[in-house]
């Protein structure tokens, strides 16, 4: 690759070896996170407790999540005869525990997995559900975090759900028995790092004016100080109940009402002068609610094809539109990355959500990519990127037609885990509350905070939007977990949280492996931007330091983030070995495990 639209994340050192930016990272960062983790006295209860690594190579499964706790349970769990579904639900349990601003029994997520059995790739939809009291004009003239920190935002839960209709149909164990090791956390509690502190401090205030949350996360009336041990005895016991009881008793029991309670009712601290709304939520809608399978997305992409998660994820059809795009392009570089990806968020705005009639073969065709394609130019294009048309009818290079839709504000926190067994069973899973904390609002008693699902959802007005609430919808999503295959052999499975910045960093990492042809560890710690149909592309520092001036002088714009998304992923490396792969660094670095580094 030649030529400023053709950058590269690598380059040459003086000597003929190679850099990059990812071992410059290493280099600077871990020593000083080694120094400072070593001026925070551990916990006595967990003074034996092993340091994470981001990756992890081996034999007889492997595991990447962003948790060590939750990497040790899915190891465990694959250890013990069970399988990549075992592992995954037990890994899910266990951070709603020590990830719950994330994820959480009262969220949802989606599955797609990978039956070696079978041969054969299957997804689970687990996407929480609007009550069948909400309508296109509910969430009209709320300011948007008015919203999220309310009863009103609460969408039906679907992670439970998931859970059981995944163990029943692909699991080898009970739910009760997966559930084991989050109980085990739960009780003994775990140590607490710098991102929860700062994940609790940043939602303080509005924590302190839910009783129930407060409470929980702000002992003594402040956010739990690094290196302490963070306990949630209710949601142990929570966990306990529902393993006994099982997904009965939050579809149509005990749980249940008590979740319709606190939504209808928010324990509002008194005093608080937040304007807490109450939600619609009714126990028929957690009866009327099922996790459904549904058939994947696939695209073809340089000989390898590429699942995803259909409808009502909108991650699926997006990255794989964008690699079909940049497939039909004559080179591929950062400029190409970014305007493929503008072009499919101009679509998915246009044409994706919850609805009968998403036109996703066409948006998934070889003729509409190229189509698409053929407004990539040398420059960036003007924003906002109309949305094309897709109806089967395709000329070389057609003016796209009609208005784009604004991206809608998505929830940066959700989380991902990856998990590859002994018999070549393969999951990426994708969960989430939504919001960092959610809605704000734990059960009393329960120790689980609620989700604010319906947020994802267009607040409107907007006439025709695909994406506007309705009663037993399903609020669009951009989780994106993927699965690669080469000759119908899974070779890699990525994911990563970030709302609808999710979409371009699994792209990105995509991009990286098998355009840029970084290792995977490499893709997944290079600097990452965000283009999504919006006036300034989003970028880490790193990112800018390193591709500003050329990408600006192309005509892009940026604006910086910290950081963008928390990925984890694997890929099978040849005879029977596998490598987990996490964050080195971004939300404070996670956790790849292998059963066994030999055989």
């Amino acid at each position: 690759m030649t030529g400023a639209s053709s950058l590269c994340l690598r380059g040459p050192y003086r000597d003929g070896r190679t850099w990059s930016i990812v071992e410059t990272m290493r280099r600077v960062i871990v020593p000083v996170t080694a120094v400072l983790v070593s001026l925070v006295p551990a916990a006595p209860v967990l003074a034996e407790r092993q340091e994470k690594v981001p990756v992890a190579e081996g034999y007889g499964g492997a595991v990447a999540t962003v948790d060590l706790d939750a990497s040790k349970a899915a190891i465990s769990v694959l250890r013990k005869g069970g399988n990549a579904v075992d592992a995954a639900v037990a890994a899910g349990a266990v951070l709603g525990v020590t990830e719950p601003y994330s994820s959480g029994l009262a969220g949802g997520g989606f599955m797609v997995y990978y039956d070696a059995g079978k041969r054969k790739v299957y997804t689970i939809d687990g996407r929480e559900t609007a009550p069948r009291a909400m309508n296109a004009t509910t969430l009209e003239g709320i300011p948007f975090d008015e919203g999220v920190t309310s009863g009103l935002s609460a969408g039906v839960p679907g992670t439970v759900a998931n859970w059981d209709l995944a163990l029943r149909k692909f699991g080898t164990i009970s739910l009760k028995e997966a559930l084991k090791p989050a109980i085990e956390v739960a009780d003994r509690g775990f140590v607490v790092d710098q991102t929860f502190h700062d994940q609790t401090a940043a939602n303080a205030a509005r924590f302190a004016d839910i009783t129930s949350t407060a409470k929980l996360y702000l002992p003594n009336g402040a956010p739990p100080p690094v290196g302490s041990v963070f306990r949630n005895p209710e949601l142990a016991d929570t966990y306990r109940e529902l393993g006994r009881r099982g997904p009965s008793w939050l579809y149509d029991g005990q749980l249940g009402k008590e979740v319709v309670a606190t939504v209808k009712r928010p324990p509002v601290t008194p005093g608080s002068t937040r304007n807490v709304r109450p939600g619609l939520m009714e126990l028929s809608d957690l009866r009327a609610y099922r996790a459904l399978l549904r058939e994947p997305t696939k695209v073809s992409y340089k000989g390898l094809d590429v699942y995803g998660m259909a409808p009502p994820s909108s991650g699926g059809s997006t990255v794989g539109e964008a690699l079909n795009i940049l497939e039909a392009l004559p080179r591929v570089g950062l400029h190409e990355y970014l305007e493929s990806s503008r072009l499919a968020f101009a679509d998915r705005g246009k044409y994706v959500g919850d609805i009968l009639g998403v036109p996703l073969k066409q948006l998934l065709s070889d003729g509409f990519a190229k189509e698409r394609a053929c407004l990539i130019g040398d420059r960036a294009m003007a924003h906002p990127a109309a949305p094309g048309n897709p109806d089967g009818s395709y000329e070389d290079c057609a003016e796209p037609e009609g208005s784009a839709t604004p991206v809608a504000q998505e929830g940066p926190e959700t989380t991902h885990l990856v998990v590859a067994d002994r018999w070549g069973n393969v999951i990426a899973y994708n969960l989430t509350i939504e919001s960092t904390g959610g809605n704000g609002i734990v059960v009393p008693g329960r120790g689980v905070l609620l989700n604010n699902e319906l947020t994802d959802f267009t607040f409107g007005p907007a006439p025709g939007d695909p994406n506007l609430p309705a009663p037993g919808k399903r609020p669009r999503s951009s989780m994106a977990p993927t699965i690669v295959f080469d000759h119908g052999k899974p070779v890699l499975a990525a994911g990563s949280p970030g709302g609808s910045t999710i979409i371009t960093t699994v792209l990105q990492i995509l991009v990286n492996r098998y355009d840029f042809g970084m290792s995977l560890p490499d893709a997944l710690a290079a600097p990452r931007a965000s283009q999504r149909n919006t006036p300034q592309t989003q970028a880490e520092p790193a990112f800018l330091t390193r591709y500003r001036p050329e990408l600006e002088a192309l005509g892009h714009s940026f604006a910086q983030t910290p950081e963008l998304g928390a990925a984890t992923a694997l890929e099978f490396v040849g005879r029977g070995r596998v490598q987990a792969v996490a964050e080195p660094v971004r939300r404070g670095g996670g956790s790849a495990l292998v059963v066994s580094p030999s055989r």
